[in-house]
């Protein structure tokens, strides 16, 4: 059975399922190219709207596979390119929403950060462990996790290597919420469906903008945001949303 299951529970929603419950979904290399050939897929997919990313009732990832790489010289790191993998996810033009159960943990929690959102179970934890082997994250874990949480907090987590629990996480502002373990899959897939029957170039314009925006000057961010709001009156979707709205009816996107 593949290592990444997709499943499509609802019109304009997909959800990826790590499936290797045997090595609580470490991420080993096989499963980092399955997940980036699905986003880079996924991303230019018209049918997919919005993406749940989860693995399972116990764990959602606990880190990368050490036996990957505990030989592993820098020049074999180089030869890997797995910051091409991790961009796949990055670049995607849908927004992603992270399902999480219990651990998430060194690459599960750098997976994790590259969703928009993230829907928690009060038993999850996230954390940046890595300096217990003797490394450090290297896929976005001291870099996202500031921008999410901030210095000081990410300081202690990425130097202890101690993990949060997902109220922590939520208080940080490293979650979007925290619900009941047995409600986080059908949590996201109902946020998921929320954000799938929106008009879909809003949908992208927005990501894209807030995602380019936040790490640019205010002006430059607010020009982005400027043009790309007047761009969207050029789509069918803006002539249907709003002549919906004025005739109180429920408005049917096409992304055009």
């Amino acid at each position: 059975m593949s290592e990444v299951l997709l499943e499509r529970p609802a019109p304009g929603v997909t959800l990826l399922r790590l499936n290797r419950p045997e090595a609580r979904n470490a991420l080993n290399l096989t499963v980092r190219q399955m997940l980036a050939d699905h986003f880079r897929t996924l991303g230019a997919d018209v049918e997919t709207r919005c993406i749940v990313l989860t693995g399972n009732a116990e764990v959602f990832a606990a880190g990368a596979d050490i036996r990957d790489m505990a030989e592993a010289t820098p020049v074999d790191l180089i030869l890997r390119n797995t910051h091409l993998l991790w961009q796949a996810i990055a670049e995607c033009p849908k927004p992603i929403i992270a399902a999480v159960n219990g651990y998430a943990l060194g690459g599960g929690c750098e997976l994790a950060m590259h969703a928009d959102m993230i829907v928690a179970g009060e038993g999850a934890s996230f954390g940046q462990p890595e300096i217990r082997v003797g490394i450090m994250p290297g896929a976005g874990g001291t870099q996202r996790l500031t921008r999410a949480v901030g210095k000081f907090k990410a300081m202690k987590m990425v130097l202890t290597g101690q993990p949060v629990s997902a109220r922590d996480a939520d208080a940080m502002g490293l979650v979007t919420e925290v619900v009941p373990d047995a409600e986080v899959e059908d949590a996201a897939l109902k946020l998921a469906g929320q954000i799938a029957r929106m008009p879909p170039l809003a949908v992208q314009q927005i990501k894209e903008v807030m995602l380019a925006g936040q790490d640019a000057p205010l002006s430059a961010a607010l020009m982005l945001e400027r043009k790309a709001f007047q761009l969207l009156f050029a789509s069918r979707d803006q002539r249907e949303g709003m002549q919906a709205f004025l005739e109180k009816r429920k408005p049917a996107y096409e992304g055009r």
